[in-house]
């Protein structure tokens, strides 16, 4: 007992559960929106699309990095977008295209100009012991926006998740909701960088949601389940980075993919069937809305 009290007589490590924890949360909610979409591989694209403009924004305003960051982000969110709706590129070619090129230029211009901000390797891994009062309430307020976002467009989001052909010919206005999502997504990404790092807060979009999905057929209890996975992979994987002594943003990714190995072997056939349609169809019973059994 006393080795698991321990670390609590540190702030700096408090201050680390916590964001740890809530990021997983923010993560693994807004995951299940990205995974039922079959665009996984867009929080992948997008966190380094957002480490690009994390470095050229220091070249011209540091103290601004994290607006540069994430207006950068958000003008690669809706570029993929803009471009896959035109039919000739798909999305996950204008994924590949925009934000790896992204990518690439952040790392050639922190290879020929250096950084007066966080470090290269901080941006990639994360540095969650180094986080600021600023970011930390930054994080609280993407959360909330990212909960009220959800909450008020709710049967919107539903419907454009499932079936978007139909909801738009039904008068939702599918561009705009997903303008909105990628919007949000991009924040969330952005807020969570510090703390996973580029090279891993795309499995934590993933893995809580592909695990929620092989234990339910309902989306409401797919969104509680993969939000509590987040935040349970947050909170031992910073436990688990201070007596194991690595980034903590590699200890939460390697806690939930524990959790997702615990789930499949729970699960069986039962959880891989479930979860192999993800990015083709969803089942009919998914569309229960929250709170309905």
């Amino acid at each position: 007992m006393e080795s698991i009290l321990e670390p609590l007589t540190y702030a700096f490590f408090v201050k680390g559960l916590f964001v740890a924890s809530l990021a997983g949360a923010l993560l693994g909610f807004i995951g299940v929106f990205i995974v039922l979409r079959g665009m996984s591989y867009i929080g992948h694209g997008l966190s380094h699309s957002i480490f690009g403009g994390f470095a050229a924004a220091q070249l011209f305003a540091a103290q601004f990095y994290l607006i540069g960051a994430g207006l950068w982000g958000i003008a690669s969110a809706l570029a993929i977008t803009t471009v896959a709706k035109r039919g000739r590129v798909g999305a996950d070619a204008a994924i590949g295209v925009i934000t790896t090129a992204s990518f690439a230029l952040g790392v050639a211009l922190f290879a020929k100009f250096g950084t007066s901000g966080p470090s290269f390797e901080n941006a990639l891994f994360g540095s969650i012991l180094g986080i600021t009062t600023e970011q930390i309430i930054g994080l609280i307020a993407v959360t909330l926006l990212t909960a009220a976002f959800v909450f008020l467009r709710y049967r919107a989001l539903l419907f454009t998740t499932f079936d978007p052909d139909v909801a738009d010919v039904s008068g939702v206005r599918v561009g705009r909701i997903e303008a909105m999502l990628m919007i949000v997504l991009s924040l969330a990404i952005l807020a969570t960088l510090t703390v996973i790092g580029v090279t891993l807060v795309a499995a934590m979009l993933v893995i809580p949601a592909v695990v929620a999905r092989m234990l339910t057929d309902s989306f409401g209890r797919m969104l509680a389940i993969s939000t509590i996975v987040g935040v349970f992979s947050g909170f031992v994987g910073m436990y688990a980075s201070y007596y194991a002594g690595v980034p903590s943003g590699t200890m939460i990714v390697l806690v939930g993919a524990v959790v997702f190995v615990i789930v499949l072997a729970f699960t069986g056939g039962r959880g891989l069937r479930r979860s192999a349609g993800l990015d083709r169809h969803v089942d009919a019973p998914l569309l229960t809305p929250i709170g309905a059994k």
